[in-house]
């Protein structure tokens, strides 16, 4: 007989994963191979948008270089970093050898805000105008933000920059902040804002003034502030050439509309508007209104550094004060002025102040 054979313990079964833990797994790697195929898609969209961007630039006469590539940015962003990067133009639209260039510029649009393009020159920059010398420049940081619409244009941007120096030709241009708002309406009608605008700086330093037997301005070496927001009415043409766009701006009844205008320089204080246009000649010509503060020491600074004779200063000096009033609650005697410009001459009422040199249009000869 044969003996009873032990009993084998039960073998204990493996644990199988959660099938929501599954499921959540393949959710993840399906995402994460979508994003990365988003992100591989933007960056190539980027790509053709900057080379019918070139393309285009190119066919308007403008010589444009965009450097070598890099992409970057994943996973949260779409970056395409240009590596000496260059634009010049010799065309009726712009002033004679104008040409810009930069040592890198990263162009980027973060995947959380796909309607935001970024552009963010870095290193040296330079810049030229009208065949004139080559003014380098580099800045502490550069932010320009476009908004960007499906089949349109770009229309609205903001630029941000902080120290920014450029060396002039007199010395070095200065500027502690510097801040543009641009919105532009290409089809606006007439009366209606083709191009709004706001602008601010503060801590502007200067060169030293051209020409000038004294390497010091009268008012002093920096502006304090300076801002200025309006709007150019339109309707712009498209015609060829500066000055015949400028003709034909004039004859549709465009305006320049200077809603706020302020300067903080030295001892004077100025605030206004003015809405300006063009006349028959092109050289600019309207009326506004200014209101200033610290007029007596402006006029002994002028006085002091001869930029006007002493008698001259002390007329002006017992004119303004007659027109000088204190406002309610205190405060040091303001001037509130109609300025007036017609023929190149600027004057207050009927008193001339100055002359101003002629606009000279870059495409005519």
């Amino acid at each position: 007989m044969k003996k009873p054979q032990p009993a084998q313990a039960a073998q204990p079964a493996k644990p199988r994963p959660p099938r929501l833990l599954l499921a959540v797994l393949a959710l993840a790697v399906l995402l994460a191979l979508a994003h990365t195929a988003l992100w591989f898609w933007g960056v190539r969209t980027m790509e053709a948008n900057l080379d019918a961007f070139v393309a285009t630039q190119r066919a308007q006469g403008w010589t444009v270089e965009p450097g070598t590539r890099a992409t970057g940015g994943w996973p949260m962003a779409i970056e395409l970093a240009l590596a000496n990067p260059a634009m010049a133009a010799d065309t009726p639209d712009l002033p004679a050898g104008f040409a810009w260039k930069a040592e890198r510029v990263v162009l980027s649009v973060a995947l959380l805000h796909p309607r935001t393009l970024t552009i963010t020159p870095q290193g040296q920059q330079s810049l030229r105008l009208n065949n004139g010398p080559v003014l380098p420049y580099e800045t502490q940081s550069m932010v320009t933000r476009v908004a960007l619409e499906p089949g349109a244009p770009p229309r609205q941007e903001t630029t941000e920059i902080a120290g920014l120096r450029m060396r002039l030709p007199a010395g070095a241009l200065t500027v502690a902040k510097l801040r543009w708002d641009l919105l532009s309406n290409p089809n606006a009608a007439k009366d209606a804002p083709a191009v709004t605008f706001n602008a601010e700086a503060t801590q502007i330093g200067l060169p030293a003034p051209p020409g000038a037997e004294s390497a010091s301005w009268p008012l002093g070496q920096s502006i304090a502030a300076l801002s200025a927001s309006g709007a150019l009415t339109g309707p712009l043409s498209r015609v060829p050439g500066l000055s015949a766009r400028a003709a034909a701006w004039r004859d549709g009844g465009g305006k320049l509309d200077i809603s706020r205008f302020s300067l903080a320089w030295g001892p004077l204080d100025l605030s206004g508007h003015a809405t300006l246009g063009l006349d028959d000649r092109l050289q600019p010509s309207g009326a506004g209104e200014l209101r200033a503060t610290g007029q007596n020491e402006t006029l002994d600074a002028l006085a002091a550094n001869r930029v006007l004779p002493a008698r001259a200063a002390q007329t002006a000096k017992a004119v303004l004060a007659l027109m000088a009033r204190t406002p309610q609650g205190g405060g040091p005697p303001a001037v509130e002025m109609p300025l007036t410009l017609q023929d190149r001459a600027l004057t207050m009422g009927r008193i001339p102040l100055l002359r101003l040199p002629e606009l000279v249009w870059p495409d005519v000869q």
